[in-house]
């Protein structure tokens, strides 16, 4: 099952890479509003970043999940934080030489969920001019990504003004091929709005897991050849695509084909979910919970953990609900999205409506139970739970209590404030035995109501 798994992946990869188109925001509009207090030096030539000279206005910083260290000297290492939630995680940057001393950077790091070598502004950088044409060059020398993932990471202004562009694949694939020079377009991490005239993290590369790469000659300039790629942020919700993270890799495919032998057996499932994690979750902490309350209708939970609606669409297109013909489909998921990428709500409704068109094309005869999304974080004003809520109030309106119909149950789960106790959400995301049986009774009305 293991060869067939990585066969397929492969397979599937390689064609996949084939129609993956390179970023064209045509005509994207960029906020370029200058600010008093910003550094112009940027606008009038090229930013060098890092290339072993010293640029007064850029510093090297190392994080885990949990601290920072900057680089001062010749090497840095982040601090091991006892109790945190990762903590053995070993974050290192070492200054090593490519054609000149120190002109550099070997960045390693393992047992880490999270890790990042960023390039910082110590004063914000106007680069609202190179956004449409610019380019971010460096080389890049992967030692060892087997086990870890890659992307590259720039930020604009606003708290979650974040942009990332993966490059996990395409990472490993350079693995032991030495010095590559690679040229990222600048609008890769551009978004219609997004302000780039006071930038404080031009560049960063993200990583996890377990890995080892080099990096020298860091610059970002106005214009330039690229050959790196990128998705279009506008259709990356509705475009199928399997779970390609450092830590799903390994499980995503092969839970896949498992699922695909389950329904072979439960052909006759009365209830099926579909979701990410917290649908995953009903094999886990709901265990109990949904034996007692669904087994008596065959049901089948299709939940993998990490899954965006670009993912759901993948399953659906490929065999994960073929051959059943249950009568009601629950359906919760777009937390990922908005976790992973802070997605503007309205792209990731569309996924959401996306994944509904699909099901209804192989399941006719099935009622759709399309649930609210769950809420997160633990305050009400929580910027996560914002999106959320926002993604909730579009997808209320795809009910047309014929078919679909939408239910929201987040109230169950808050107390009388608003606030999500860790006592139902330990994480303040996947519910715990206590929350799925909150769940479970929440939706038990609708659910025999739409089962006669």
């Amino acid at each position: 099952m293991q060869k067939r798994s990585y066969a397929m992946r492969s397979a599937i990869i390689s064609c996949l890479s084939l129609v993956l188109v390179s970023c064209n925001h045509t005509g994207q509009k960029t906020v370029e509003k200058k600010s008093s207090n910003v550094n112009q030096a940027a606008t009038t030539q090229g930013l060098n970043l890092y290339s072993g000279q010293t640029n007064p206005n850029i510093r090297v910083v190392i994080e885990s999940p949990v601290a920072q260290q900057v680089l001062e000297g010749s090497s840095a290492k982040v601090s091991k934080i006892a109790g945190s939630s990762a903590p053995n995680s070993d974050v290192s940057v070492t200054k090593t030489d490519k054609s000149a001393s120190a002109d550099a950077l070997t960045f390693a790091w393992k047992d880490s969920w999270r890790a990042a070598l960023n390039f910082e502004a110590n004063a914000p950088l106007d680069l609202a001019d190179y956004m449409q044409a610019g380019v971010v060059n460096f080389h890049l020398n992967v030692i060892e990504l087997a086990k870890g993932g890659l992307a590259f990471k720039a930020k604009c202004v606003g708290s979650s003004c974040e942009r990332k562009i993966p490059y996990v694949l395409d990472g490993r694939e350079l693995a032991g091929k030495g010095w590559q020079h690679l040229s990222v377009p600048l609008k890769c991490f551009a978004q219609d709005g997004d302000n780039f005239s006071g930038v404080r993290l031009p560049f960063a590369l993200e990583t996890g897991g377990e890995g080892k790469l080099a990096i020298a000659n860091v610059n970002i300039q106005k214009t330039g050849n690229t050959n790196v790629t990128c998705p279009d942020y506008k259709t990356v919700a509705v475009t199928p695509s399997m779970l390609n993270e450092w830590w799903s890799i390994s499980w995503w495919l092969p839970r896949h084909l498992q699922k695909l032998e389950e329904i072979k057996v439960r052909k006759n499932a009365q209830v099926i979910f579909i979701g990410d994690s917290i649908t995953q979750g009903w094999e886990k902490d709901g265990f109990n919970v949904f034996n007692h309350n669904y087994e008596k209708y065959n049901a089948v939970a299709l939940g993998f953990g990490g899954d965006r609606t670009e993912n759901v669409l993948w399953r659906l297109l490929h065999g994960e609900v073929d051959g059943l013909n249950p009568k009601v489909a629950v359906l919760m998921f777009g937390t990922n999205n908005t976790g992973h990428r802070q997605e503007k709500p309205e792209l990731t409704a569309a996924g959401i409506k996306r994944d509904i068109e699909e099901l209804q094309k192989r399941l006719p005869n099935t009622k759709i139970l399309l649930l609210a999304i769950f809420p997160r974080d633990e305050k009400p004003e929580g910027e996560l739970r914002q999106i959320n809520n926002r993604v909730n109030a579009i997808i209320s309106t795809f009910a047309d209590n014929k078919k679909i119909y939408f239910l929201d149950i987040n109230k169950s789960f808050l107390d009388d404030k608003g606030n999500l106790p860790k006592e139902i959400m330990p994480d303040l995301l996947h519910p715990n035995e206590k929350g799925y049986e909150i769940w479970a009774k929440a939706m038990e009305p609708t659910l025999l109501k739409l089962l006669k």
